[in-house]
């Protein structure tokens, strides 16, 4: 948990003005998150000048990053205030391992962040998939954007 940092004037614009009021830019938000049809019935978003905070609880730590990584890709937004809480699986599930984020830089592209972080260039799918729904198609990233770099099994 704790403050993930984004690129302010990088992601989708879904704010009208720089005016909206906080409870605005908190609800868009929110509906944001739920058109990827994730459950948002725990999470609670607030908005403050910049900063997204993200409280609640979800049910695993691969939505949980996922709706991080939402949240902040989204212009207007420089970072993201994480406190959710992931439910306890039922016993007899693993615990999901812990997914680090990786900053997209100009000139990268789901290939070479895969060679980068595992090695292995053909492995781009595993971090599309992981960012799925928020990507649509695994060429179009674009610098500034967070995504999700799940662990190989």
């Amino acid at each position: 948990m704790g403050l993930i940092s984004f690129i302010k004037n990088a992601g989708d614009k879904l704010f009208k003005s720089e005016a909206q009021r906080e409870q605005e830019k908190a609800d868009v938000i929110i509906a944001h998150i739920k058109k990827f049809g994730f459950d948002t019935s725990d999470i609670q978003v607030k908005v403050d000048d910049d900063k997204v905070i993200l409280t609640g609880s979800i049910d695993t730590q691969e939505n949980k990053n996922k709706i991080i990584v939402t949240a902040g890709n989204v212009d207007g937004i420089s970072g993201v205030d994480d406190w959710i809480v992931v439910k306890k699986p039922p016993v007899t599930a693993p615990p999901e391992p812990e997914k680090q984020f990786y900053t997209v830089k100009k000139g990268d592209y789901l290939s070479k962040i895969a060679k980068e972080v595992y090695g292995n260039a053909n492995k781009y799918m595993v971090i599309f998939e992981a960012n799925k729904p928020m990507l649509k198609d695994p060429n179009l990233i674009y610098p500034g954007q967070v995504l999700v770099i799940p662990p190989l099994d």
